[in-house]
């Protein structure tokens, strides 16, 4: 099995910066992709910033130019640096990874426990 452990959430002023950590454990193959995900009271889960597979990333319209996703590969840890916050991207914060043993096989989705990141003055 796979485990996550997020890092480095808090309360931040409007226009403030904060980095979140995610440190992943476990069985994860080779084929592996890793991204962050956020839920604010009473809406859905929504993609913030995820790898795509092809070496790219996807990024939330509402996060570009403002949010960096990045990964340290040996440690199977990603990084999500948030400057310029605005009150509407506190939420709580889910790290995510899918990983697959081969092309052909099924991909195993796991998710980290959740950090809240608070932007308010």
């Amino acid at each position: 099995q796979v485990q996550l452990v997020e890092s480095g959430g808090g309360l931040v002023q409007p226009g403030g910066s904060l980095r979140l950590s995610c440190a992943a454990s476990g069985t994860i193959y080779r084929d592996n992709t890793m991204g962050w995900y956020r839920q604010a009271p009473g809406r859905e889960r929504e993609l913030v910033a995820a790898e795509t597979g092809d070496l790219k990333i996807n990024y939330a319209v509402s996060v570009n130019d403002r949010f960096t996703l990045s990964r340290e590969s040996a440690k199977n840890t990603i990084f999500l640096q948030m400057n310029s916050l605005k009150p509407d991207d506190t939420a709580v914060y889910y790290c995510n990874l899918v990983t697959r043993r081969h092309p052909f096989a099924v991909r195993e989705t796991y998710w980290g426990r959740g950090i809240q990141v608070t932007v308010s003055s």
